[in-house]
């Protein structure tokens, strides 16, 4: 009789585990858990009984399924998402959990890297709202974060200030962020992020893993990523490695978004206080027009920087005079050109 690993829906009512999984070891081991396949992260499941009227989901045929001290490795017999282990372990308080993980979302529960705890851009709070859509949300475990959920026009997580989003984060994995390419459905995401004052996109996976797809051609892919950066510049899509990380990059993301957030209302302030630059027509009303200027002077009358103003006079659109080693501007040839050339 050939192995099989049935999936059926749990039948308890306001469980967060919603399968069951019967994996053919010895007479038979059932496991509650929350997805069908450990796709994002590793998943936590426990034991329990196959019902009598089991609503089966899945029939998968199974290659081996073997116990090896405290892990079981499963593999099926399909082309992808084929291999993964079931880990016996005990967990903070000493109490024992089953973990079902693939080789892929056990290293991504172990980044090799150590990653910070300080506040982000010396944040003391920060809330995030998540969006009331999103499955398997990012928890932003030990970072000084609280999450509230809510809906939102852009993204799947935001930082708002007096109930304006200040910035936003629209998260991918490898597969949802190829098929959406491919479909043209990223185009219209980053359409809306590219609306926000700012928005990134964050892959929890490396970008070579681009060209180990097998569902989808990885050049293909890869041009359409081209694409999309340059149509949406400034909506930066990051390949963050692995889960942990995107939520690191995000956290820093929206730290420094509140911090420059709050250093504009000043900035702008200021700006507005600065006394107004004036014509060149108004010099002329209350100085001769045959005062000079310098380059520098010259390119502050007509709002531009120096080295542009360089530029106009080495084309001769605006005559000029050496007076030793320096350039100066008749300030009635200055008027004479901004009058032709009124921005």
């Amino acid at each position: 009789m050939a192995l099989e690993m049935l999936i059926a829906r749990n039948p308890e009512e306001d469980t967060s585990l919603p399968y069951l999984v019967w994996l053919p070891l010895g007479d038979g081991l059932v496991l509650k858990t929350k997805q069908t396949w450990p796709r994002t992260g590793k998943l936590y499941c426990h034991p329990a009984s196959w019902p009598d009227n089991a609503e089966i989901l899945e029939r998968l045929p199974v290659t081996s399924c073997t116990r090896r001290g405290a892990a079981i490795d499963l593999v099926l017999a399909r082309g992808r998402e084929s291999r993964s282990q079931f880990v016996m372990t005990r967990v903070r308080g000493g109490r024992e959990a089953i973990f079902w993980q693939t080789a892929r979302t056990a290293k991504q529960a172990r980044p090799m890297a150590t990653v910070p705890k300080a506040r982000a851009s010396g944040q003391a709070e920060m809330e995030i709202i998540v969006d009331s859509h999103e499955r398997y949300a990012w928890r932003f475990d030990e970072l000084q974060v609280t999450t509230r959920k809510a809906p939102l026009k852009a993204g799947d997580y935001a930082v708002q200030v007096d109930d304006q989003v200040v910035a936003a984060v629209e998260r991918k994995s490898l597969e949802d962020l190829s098929t959406s390419l491919l479909t043209g459905k990223l185009t219209y995401q980053l359409a809306e992020l590219a609306s926000l004052p700012r928005a990134a996109l964050v892959v929890e996976e490396r970008y070579s893993s681009v060209f180990k797809l097998t569902h989808a051609r990885p050049a293909q892919v890869a041009d359409q990523l081209g694409e999309c950066q340059v149509r949406f510049p400034h909506v930066p899509i990051i390949f963050a490695e692995n889960r942990k990380l995107a939520q690191q990059w995000t956290y820093r993301f929206f730290g420094a978004a509140l911090a420059e957030h709050e250093q504009e209302g000043p900035a702008l302030a200021r700006l507005s206080a600065m006394p107004p630059v004036p014509s060149a027509d108004s010099l002329a009303g209350k100085e001769s027009t045959e005062k000079t200027l310098s380059p520098q002077q010259a390119a502050h009358v007509l709002g531009i920087s120096r080295p542009t103003l360089l530029k106009i006079l080495d084309r001769g659109e605006i005559a000029w005079e050496r007076v030793g080693r320096n350039r100066v501007i008749r300030l009635a040839d200055l008027v004479a050109y901004q009058r032709e050339h009124p921005k």
